[in-house]
């Protein structure tokens, strides 16, 4: 690790858009801790592991490390934080990109219904509150929460990830009031493209992803975001409208734009195409 290098904590690393936002920062020169349940002792039935990622980053030359967690444990997210500090000396940089679903909808057991605010809502805010004073101390510092277009569009049978997901916007617009003079960006980077991540290809398996993106154009986006300067917060953007403004993410510019609104009225029913993964 490089003298006065930047720290980013990312979440959901072991694969998919975290592991390509690990990936990337790395590449910009980012000391990076990789935070997932996942690992080669301890894997899970999706493929990817902690140990893969943080290979991979330190075969390319940059520095990370493994910081298994499991996020639906607030001890285990505040741990989490302190850890990435007191193993790279510093936090600049949290990306909250975990996130889980179980299909359901009203029909969803409490437990499922529990663990998808527990991991897809609750950990970040617990995550952000334990990584602001380190951020303070840094000066400066991002925070950039990972939404889905689901919190704005009904997916049948993913209610509560969608409900989690629009919350995890307003908490980013209400955290970056909060922070602003504290020089802490806190920004959201909303996927309405398709990306085959692992845990996609997973949940959808009779779906056709051809000409998906993969998940490295998501962290392309994300990368740019993060990159911004601090008095850029508070934002909400769509992964397919910042393709259009910016001229990045070049694939998913050439996709039509979508809504950026939440859905109001009837929904027009549809049989759900994921499964448990």
């Amino acid at each position: 690790m490089s003298a006065g290098a930047k720290v980013a904590l990312v979440t959901g690393a072991s694969r998919g858009v975290g592991a390509a936002t690990a990936v990337a920062l790395a590449a910009q020169g980012y000391a990076v801790a990789c935070a997932a349940r996942s690992t080669r002792d301890q894997p899970r039935r999706t493929p990817g592991t902690l140990d893969d990622v943080v290979e991979r980053i330190r075969a390319a030359g940059g520095t990370a490390v493994a910081i298994p967690v499991d996020l639906s444990s607030r001890e285990q997210v505040g741990a989490m934080v302190e850890n990435t500090v007191a193993a790279l000396g510093r936090l600049d940089v949290l990306v909250n990109n975990a996130a889980v679903t179980f299909v359901g909808d009203l029909d969803i057991s409490q437990q499922r219904h529990d663990l998808v605010f527990a991991i897809d809502l609750d950990a970040p805010m617990t995550a952000a509150r334990h990584a602001v004073p380190h951020l303070r101390a840094a000066g400066e510092g991002r925070i950039l929460n990972v939404s889905s277009l689901a919190a704005l569009k009904p997916v049948p049978g993913l209610m509560s990830y969608g409900m989690a997901k629009v919350a995890l916007e307003r908490m980013t617009v209400d955290l970056a009031r909060q922070l602003a003079g504290d020089r802490i960006a806190i920004n959201c980077f909303r996927i309405d493209a398709p990306v085959a991540s692992e845990g996609t290809l997973a949940n959808m398996p009779t779906v056709d992803h051809t000409g998906w993106e993969p998940s490295a154009c998501a962290a392309e986006g994300i990368a740019w975001m993060l990159a911004r300067p601090v008095d850029y917060s508070g934002q909400l953007e769509s992964m397919v409208h910042l393709a259009h403004r910016e001229g990045i993410m070049t694939t998913v510019a050439d996709r039509p734009l979508t809504p950026t609104a939440m859905f109001t009225g009837v929904f027009d029913d549809y049989t759900s195409v994921f499964v448990d993964g």
